[in-house]
């Protein structure tokens, strides 16, 4: 890191608004060691919904709740890229719904049960329910999700690369979606990545790149990594 800079990248939330605020007060108190840090940032992985029974609060907290003194950049993950391309098209619906939608759904109010038992619900009748319980807030922070964001010798993205091609050059689907060809590869990609979307029981660093999704949503544990100047370390937090 840049002298005086201090990043915490935290990984797939996926609903758990417990954790994500335990995490939060966890780095509170941590940031008080570090008073030689004047620019303070927030990395969030991206999947911030899905599959977890709290992803409005979640995203309440990203909006209103992080600490005090920090700039915070927010990843898109896949499971807001395919919520996304659900308000664009509602044939996506089915994916979504194989993907965990339903407690995204119920989080915001909306129906679910009685969309279900409506067995003649349109793909377009679940958009209009959704869009009537989504606040303007929460569509405009969805709207505004970024790729990748880098600061000094690390890369922030929520998936990975695709090995062979320059950063520059990276297909955005890769940068949300990619697995087997980035997490089997040793390439030196001109900067360490950090990543989510793979969930492992504990976080993986490698030389090249250094996941830290422990699958909250499974495991009831939420990992940040920290970093400042040539120091870096893990902080974790468990139901």
């Amino acid at each position: 890191m840049p002298q005086g800079q201090l990043i915490y990248a935290v990984g797939d939330i996926h609903g758990r608004a417990d954790l994500l605020a335990a995490l939060l007060a966890k780095i509170a108190s941590d940031v008080a060691r570090w008073e030689g840090a004047d620019r303070r940032t927030l990395v969030f992985l991206g999947d911030y919904i899905d599959r977890g029974p709290d992803s409005r609060e979640v995203i309440d907290l990203l909006l209103t709740g992080l600490p005090g003194g920090f700039d915070a950049h927010f990843l898109k993950g896949n499971h807001e890229a395919i919520m996304l391309d659900f308000l664009e098209d509602p044939s996506f619906l089915a994916q979504w719904l194989a993907n965990g939608a339903d407690a995204t759904l119920r989080s915001y109010g909306v129906d679910v049960a009685g969309l279900v038992r409506k067995s003649v619900a349109t793909p377009e009748a679940w958009r209009r329910a959704f869009l009537a319980s989504l606040p303007e807030a929460h569509r405009d922070f969805f709207d505004t999700l970024e790729l990748a964001v880098s600061f000094g010798d690390y890369l922030f993205v929520h998936a990975g690369l695709r090995p062979g091609v320059p950063l520059e050059a990276q297909d955005p689907m890769d940068l949300v979606w990619i697995r087997g060809p980035f997490l089997k590869s040793d390439e030196d990609f001109g900067k360490i990545v950090v990543h989510g979307h793979t969930p492992t029981p504990a976080p993986e660093i490698r030389a090249n790149r250094i996941g830290i999704d422990t699958g909250a949503v499974f495991t009831d544990r939420l990992t940040a990594l920290r970093l400042e100047n040539g120091s870096r370390e893990l902080l974790q937090v468990d139901a």
